[in-house]
């Protein structure tokens, strides 16, 4: 019998291709097949990160998602769409493992963050040998562009999305010290109108491409005009307590 393949959760970190990590690294450039994610039309974030590192015989593998914006994430359709492609996806790669070839999936940031490779890793761990190979977050590298330290002594970190609504957004901007918010893109303006509530919009800074070509930094309150929606990151540095 063929022996199953590993299908491996690789982390890339937030975007420069030096912050990979050296297991990372090892893998890419032995790598049989690999499978990354991607908008139809679009060459994926994760698979141009990794140009010039795959061997010229590797198996690329694009999976392309079927909506990213073009509904809502509250309507039903959104879950109902992206649930069975992430099926279609995991069946993909569980033939390949059962052909017992090994899989690296490419991932932006941290596998276990936010990231589309949860949804994969749920459906094969059970059955098919999963390794996850964690990495540097997008946040880590947006708040380290910004020159300061995201935390000081006792202060609470806390992660939101923009996705959610304006007033519980509100609310944890108010309870926490030290802010980060992801997914950005359309919702900027209520991401701002939120700060504003909470008291802390001049203490806002927008990071748009951490740590990639393009990369900007500047003061939320002074950026005008829209972002970009997957690559944009909002934080405000926590101020507590040092020696």
């Amino acid at each position: 019998m063929t022996s199953l393949g590993t299908l491996y959760g690789l982390g890339l970190g937030p975007g420069d291709p030096d912050l990979m990590s050296v297991r990372a690294d090892r893998l890419l450039r032995s790598a049989t097949h690999v499978a990354f994610f991607r908008k139809a039309g679009r060459p994926g974030q994760a698979r141009r990160i990794v140009e010039g590192l795959l061997p010229a015989s590797a198996v690329e593998h694009a999976m392309e998602y079927p909506v990213t914006t073009e509904i809502a994430v509250d309507d039903p359709a959104y879950n109902e769409t992206l649930s069975a492609f992430y099926a279609e996806c995991a069946a993909h790669l569980r033939a390949l493992s059962n052909d017992g070839h090994d899989v690296v999936v490419l991932c932006e940031g941290d596998p276990f963050f936010y990231g589309s490779f949860m949804h994969l890793y749920t459906r094969l761990v059970a059955t098919h040998p999963v390794q996850v190979v964690p990495a540097i977050t997008g946040m880590s590298g947006a708040w380290t562009v910004t020159g300061q330290p995201i935390t000081w002594g006792d202060d609470v970190l806390t992660v939101l999305m923009g996705t959610l609504p304006e007033a519980r957004l509100a609310r944890h901007m108010a309870d926490s010290d030290a802010l980060v918010v992801m997914k950005i893109g359309r919702h900027l303006d209520k991401v701002r109108r939120a700060l504003a509530t909470a008291g802390r919009l001049d203490e806002a800074w927008l990071i748009e491409f951490a740590t990639m070509p393009g990369q900007t930094v500047v003061k939320l309150a002074q950026h005008e005009g829209r972002v970009t929606p997957y690559f944009s990151i909002v934080v405000v540095h926590g101020q507590g307590r040092r020696p």
